[in-house]
């Protein structure tokens, strides 16, 4: 997928670049003194000898790399003063400098000044937290970056501090104060005064800040404020390009073997070091919890009925192990969802499994009886280093003949959450449905594109077909959806538009690319953006992803989750068409799409999801009260609204769901797989958006019945 040109310079990367940062640091630059030096100036050279398309690193990117650097240290502007980021305005266009081979400075010093903040604010919370707050005045407390000041004085930057730890005191207070109201009467349940409830949730916070601030002496080290510093380098030049250090690297490089218990997630940390739900096993605790979702805020770990642990200031290796543990035994989760609501979820360990990551596939009965298959596909995946692995192309293959077998009139493809994967396996699962043609293009820095074609004639179904997608579908779950969509072979459904990432990443390990051989390992490697994907029509599907043909109201669509919501995310663009020759499928799209349209506007529960989410946007500009009456208010209107659009996204009737006859019998007597087939028929009986896709999947059955009616007589004729 390589032209010789971009080989020669990953050549030059990967293999060569001893040799070739030895010539050009003797003529241009200083040879770095330490291991950050070092680093810095590798990955310098790396963004802007590979990366597909790299901001120039001037002084313009300097600043930008500065003010971010300060919003990931600082994220809410509580520790640096406004004295110190003037200070800092010195290095603002010296860092670009420094990646090009300067003395290090700027980070010694920003560093220096945060540890010194950072101890000062310790001494703080403590004092804060002594006497107990007053819960009727009526102020505000902004969580807003933007909306923020660095504070001018100590004093100012108390009382910051001040309405902070009032809103997590609150927060917690509040917590109590229903747990109260809800248990009061119970059996051994204790009930306290409120003073007595507001005491407790300072005691709680004081934990967790405890915490937090023993990571920062003791966990949050310099290496680890300097690695920050890379990554904000990094991701200037787009989201996906990510330097991970020594350390992580290890992690990931062990997380990919081994046995282990737990809930099948893993977990990330985000700026505002928060434990994040980063991906989701398919048929793991977590998967047929049916709450847990990617993206969700881990704020404590329980074992059993213990006391949960509060994981403020933990880093994301204390919280999984926290999570793992031993085979069947509880641990509960305190999750906060985006829209900020929190929940408890109750799950047994397991052995995680990553088969149940593969193809799945149903059977749903339609209007007038139709068989309609369905097949779930949570991501492209290939095994690259077993010949004789799993591969979804094959898999979707074999999902598909089964189908057949139970004589089905169309098939839905549901690509909802699937973040993309092995793009190979992509352009033969497009063949699967065409035939043979272009699938995608794929184009190198400076280079002509190349195009991934089928090269196979046959076509393993030629029925009616739908693709499900949402804002989570990415990279190669756009590339297929694009390619249906334009060669008309189906319909693409979900949300407005799929993510929008349309750039290839390879991981590049800086010690191959080190002048000197001492210490090696100590350097990280860098994820870096190489090329660019385009349809087959010249759109990218980079930013815009792929619209859908039929939209369907979604819950999450104010959230602005998306790659174009993303400030360093590269441009949208396109290229030349390729030559291809859309489906002749003998009907129009164009009924089956107004009818749906149709159906939705009349769908009380689209309507109301519609304005459940207008009003979520509006609620979610992190300005919140901290008087009591009005804080309760403003909760309890908010978990209302959740719940709300929890119920209007479940069918009142459950849909005819049931498993191909080839599958029961693999599943067999097996406990585990009977509990986790049965989770994965329970989630989709009533799935709302499944229930609209399965209306117009029998719309175009009728469509292609009455095509090929058309056609027999014709040919009789």
């Amino acid at each position: 997928m390589f032209s010789k040109k971009s080989l020669f310079i990953l050549l030059l990367l990967v293999v060569g670049g001893g040799i070739f940062y030895a010539v050009q640091s003797s003529a241009t630059r200083k040879i770095p003194t330490n291991r950050y030096e070092r680093i810095l100036v590798l990955v310098g050279e790396m963004l802007e000898e590979g990366h597909f398309s790299p901001k120039k690193i001037d002084d313009a990117f300097s600043k930008e790399v500065f003010q971010q650097f300060l919003k990931s240290l600082d994220p809410d502007k509580n520790y640096f003063l406004a004295a110190d980021v003037e200070q800092f305005k010195k290095f603002e266009t010296k860092i670009d400098d420094e990646i090009h081979g300067a003395r290090l400075e700027s980070f010694y010093a920003i560093n220096e000044a945060y540890k010194k903040r950072v101890e000062e604010v310790a001494a703080l919370y403590k004092e804060l937290l002594q006497k107990p707050f007053d819960f009727n005045v009526d102020e505000t407390y902004v969580d807003d970056y933007d909306k923020q000041v660095f504070p001018k004085t100590e004093a100012a930057r108390k009382e910051v501090w001040r309405k902070k730890i009032k809103y997590e005191v609150l927060n917690r207070y509040v917590d109590a104060l229903e747990n109260q109201e809800k248990n009061k009467g119970k059996e051994n349940f204790v009930v306290k005064t409120t003073a007595e409830l507001e005491k407790e949730a300072r005691e709680k916070v004081l934990k967790a800040y405890d915490k937090m601030f023993d990571r920062f002496r003791n966990r949050f080290k310099d290496d680890d404020r300097f690695s920050l510093l890379v990554n904000t380098i990094a991701g200037s030049m787009d989201p996906h390009t990510n330097y991970f250090p020594p350390v992580e690297k290890r992690s990931f490089d062990e997380s990919m073997s081994g046995e282990f218990f737990g809930i099948g997630a893993s977990l990330t940390e985000d700026e505002n070091n928060n434990i994040k739900i980063a991906t989701i096993v398919t048929g793991g605790p977590a998967y047929k919890s049916g709450v847990i979702q990617i993206g969700d805020i881990v704020l404590k770990v329980g074992q059993g009925i213990e006391e949960p642990q509060d994981l403020t200031g933990f880093e994301v290796p204390d919280a999984v192990r926290l999570i793992r543990g031993k085979k069947g035994t509880e641990v509960r989760l305190t999750i906060k969802k985006p829209d900020g609501s929190i929940k408890v979820v109750v799950m047994i360990r397991e052995k995680i499994n990553l088969d149940e990551t593969f193809a799945k596939s149903a059977v749903i009965t339609g209007s007038g009886n139709s068989k309609i298959g369905y097949i779930y596909l949570p991501e492209f995946y290939a095994n690259f280093n077993d010949p004789n692995g799993a591969r979804c192309a094959a898999d979707v293959a074999r999902e598909i003949s089964k189908l057949k077998a139970e004589s089905v009139s169309g098939i839905i493809l549901d690509l909802r959450n699937n973040g993309g994967g092995s793009l190979m396996d992509v352009v033969q699962m497009v063949g699967l449905f065409i035939e043979n043609g272009p699938i995608v293009q794929v184009k190198s820095r400076d280079e002509a594109p190349t195009v991934l074609r089928d090269r196979d004639n046959n076509v393993l179904w030629n029925g009616p077909l739908v693709v499900m997608v949402n804002e989570f579908s990415a990279s190669a779950s756009e590339i297929f959806a694009a390619a249906i969509q334009d060669y008309k072979r189906g319909l693409v459904v979900g949300s407005t538009t799929t993510y929008g990432k349309g750039t290839v990443q390879r991981s590049i390990d800086l010690e191959r690319t080190s002048w000197t051989s001492n210490n090696p390992s100590e350097l990280g490697s860098l994820k870096l953006s190489l090329q660019k994907f385009y349809r087959i029509n010249g759109g990218s599907t980079q930013l815009k992803g792929v619209a859908s043909d039929i939209v369907l109201p979604d819950q999450y669509e104010y959230l602005k989750l998306r790659e174009k919501d993303e400030p360093a995310a590269l441009p949208w663009d396109e290229i030349a068409s390729t030559q291809y020759k859309a489906w002749s499928n003998g009907y129009s799209f164009t009924e089956i799409i107004e009818r749906s349209n149709e159906r939705i506007k009349q769908n009380k529960a689209y309507t109301s999801i519609k304005e459940y989410s207008n009003w979520l946007e509006k609620y979610n500009d992190k300005v919140f009260s901290l008087k009591l009456d009005k804080f309760r208010q403003e909760k309890q209107q908010l978990n209302n609204t959740i719940r709300a659009i929890d119920i209007l996204t479940k069918l009142p009737a459950e849909l005819n769901i049931s498993n191909l006859n080839a599958d029961l019998a693999a599943i067999g007597e097996d406990v585990q797989k009977k509990e986790r087939n049965t989770a994965f028929l329970r989630v989709r009986k009533t799935d709302l958006n499944l229930g609209e896709t399965i209306n117009i999947m029998s719309d175009m059955i009728l469509q292609y019945q009455l095509a090929m009616n058309r056609l027999s007589d014709k040919a009789q004729n």
